[in-house]
């Protein structure tokens, strides 16, 4: 499912291939997508008009759109949803990386997982492509609403937002408002990698706790950034019946932390 990497390279595919086309149509008739506006409020405000900037907060896309007056266009994938940016002849300009690593492979696209298209001037394309109908495209979104971008959160502010309270520390990562962008992977894995029980309240933490979780995260980002999504971190692909820890062998347990499935390292996160 997307987390922080997988939006940040839909974003890069939007700023790659998206911007500066003129927008000729726009097909936001999913009225479960583009909630709460009506079909055709969303094509009424961006045909004639060009998407100038993408931009990024946590899982948040926000594009601007040039032109007197124009709203953003926000854009949320979901758990499922990915960017796809199509030429005049459909031919791929972009397709940003998703749960395999791999680009999608365009014979198994099915039409009717295309939820939100805009048609450029020239017959390209910028489509949000999302199976599980669970991405969101609305105008103006309130960006202010999430906390800071987990990527670039300083230390101070981190150790503020996520060194408070009885909530388990788990929780407090995935907690949008406290700093956005950190999905179930991620913060399975940045608990893992700093030696942390994702279960402890997180008012808990000393400094010093925090400080080695702030660098984790940041290391964890990083490398997905690098090498193809959360899917590729070190831990990932030991969740589950019968994993183990790849540091010291010991089984992994598993418990509901935060509402989310959450595997840990019994012998090494205390």
């Amino acid at each position: 499912m997307p987390e922080l990497p997988e939006v940040e390279s839909a974003r890069a595919v939007i700023e790659r291939s998206g911007l500066h086309r003129t927008i000729t149509d726009v097909d936001d008739t999913d009225t479960y997508e583009c909630r709460p506006h009506a079909p055709g409020e969303i094509r009424d405000a961006l045909v004639g008009h060009r998407l100038l900037a993408a931009h990024r907060r946590g899982k948040s896309i926000w594009c601007e759109v040039g032109g007197e007056g124009s709203p953003t266009l926000g854009i949320q994938l979901g758990m499922s949803g990915r960017i796809v940016v199509t030429g005049p002849e459909g031919e791929d300009e972009g397709g940003d990386y998703q749960g395999s690593g791999r680009r999608a492979d365009p014979r198994r696209r099915q039409e009717a997982w295309f939820r939100f298209t805009l048609t450029f001037d020239g017959g390209g394309r910028l489509r949000l492509l999302d199976p599980r109908r669970l991405g969101r495209i609305r105008l103006d979104p309130d960006i202010d609403a999430l906390g800071p971008d987990a990527e670039q959160v300083g230390r101070e502010e981190f150790r503020r937002r996520i060194g408070r309270g009885t909530a388990p520390v788990k929780a407090r990562l995935l907690d949008q408002a406290s700093i956005a962008g950190v999905g179930n992977l991620l913060a399975d894995e940045v608990l893992w990698q700093a030696r942390i029980d994702p279960r402890r309240p997180a008012g808990e933490l000393g400094t010093d706790e925090l400080d080695e979780l702030r660098r984790r995260l940041r290391r964890a980002i990083r490398d997905a950034h690098r090498d193809g999504g959360v899917h590729t971190l070190e831990i990932v692909e030991h969740r589950g019946r019968g994993g183990h820890c790849p540091r010291c062998g010991a089984e992994l347990e598993r418990a509901t932390v935060g509402t989310r499935t959450t595997w840990w390292c019994p012998r090494e996160q205390r």
